[in-house]
């Protein structure tokens, strides 16, 4: 890449920012000038080999469709032109996805060209952006800024607008076993379950801690809690249902098992009021215990 060529931006400005600086590239053919949205036909559009994100849910995507159908596309893509009708996505896949689950034959994009780094490190600050994004794919889409981009860590949180202690939380986490990974990805735990999780070791007693947070429905406080007992050496005595045992909630909550085959967790504060948590693995199991309530 040649030497004079100016820092790319950070996230801070943007991927319109990234735009302004390749008026030079625009093919001829293209009328339209960088920066502008054109209308392109999704026959003509293929998928990014480097999406960081690879989940899509088919709810989203139906959600999604169903809005596109009544407001159209109010966020432009952004594609890169390969050839004679030939476009690929640089941002905006589950916009294109949705479109197309919407029936619409075209969608608005702005049009540039990008090497294939370029086109890597644009897709994956424009992602990093997303809300929807889960801490893993954040992590995943950081190793890639740094080892496939070349970027620096020590620049790699100016590039993102994030500082150095976030940028390295979401790093660790990717060298937790795979499925507390996944868990992650899931939804099961959340970024501070796994924050504590992290700062333990070994992956045995990791894995230990992930199955804890599971069955004993353990909130942040108290797998930090159990992480620091472990790290330790000491004891950690979980909490009953509520402040004090009472041997009433252990029988309603068998009660319930016994009744929905699913586990079941009771937290019944001191002035009588409490929640009912009922855990499932799946939106089958879900319909199934939801037939159950209904009978």
């Amino acid at each position: 890449m040649n030497s004079q060529v100016k820092k790319k931006p950070g996230l801070g400005r943007g991927l319109s920012a990234l735009l302004e600086d390749a008026s030079n590239d625009l093919p001829s053919n293209i009328n339209a000038p960088i920066g502008s949205v054109s209308t392109i036909p999704l026959n003509q559009i293929e998928a990014n080999p480097f999406q960081p994100r690879t989940e899509f849910t088919e709810v989203e995507l139906k959600e999604l469709a169903e809005s596109i159908k009544v407001h159209g596309v109010i966020q432009p893509i952004t594609v890169r032109k390969l050839g004679f009708d030939r476009f690929q996505i640089i941002s905006g896949e589950r916009r294109t996805r949705a479109s197309i689950l919407a029936g619409l034959t075209q969608i608005p994009a702005y049009i540039r060209v990008a090497n294939d780094q370029d086109m890597l490190e644009m897709a994956l600050i424009e992602n990093i952006q997303r809300a929807d994004l889960n801490a893993i794919e954040i992590g995943m889409s950081y190793k890639r800024l740094l080892e496939e981009c070349k970027i620096k860590q020590e620049e790699l949180g100016e590039r993102v607008g994030k500082d150095r202690t976030t940028v390295n939380n979401y790093l660790r986490l990717l060298k937790l076993p795979d499925s507390i990974q996944l868990g992650i990805k899931q939804g099961l735990v959340s970024m501070g379950h796994a924050r504590a999780i992290i700062n333990i070791e070994d992956p045995d007693v990791q894995l230990e801690l992930y199955n804890q947070i599971i069955e004993n429905h353990l909130n942040v406080r108290e797998i930090e809690s159990l992480a620091k007992a472990t790290k330790e050496g000491k004891s950690y005595d979980f909490p009953k249902a509520g402040t004090d045992w009472d041997p009433e909630i252990d029988r309603i909550t068998e009660a319930f098992y016994q009744k929905l085959k699913s586990p079941v967790h009771l937290k019944h504060g001191a002035k009588g009021k409490g929640k009912i948590i009922i855990s499932y693995k799946n939106m089958e199991e879900l319909e199934r215990i939801l037939s159950i309530i209904q009978d």
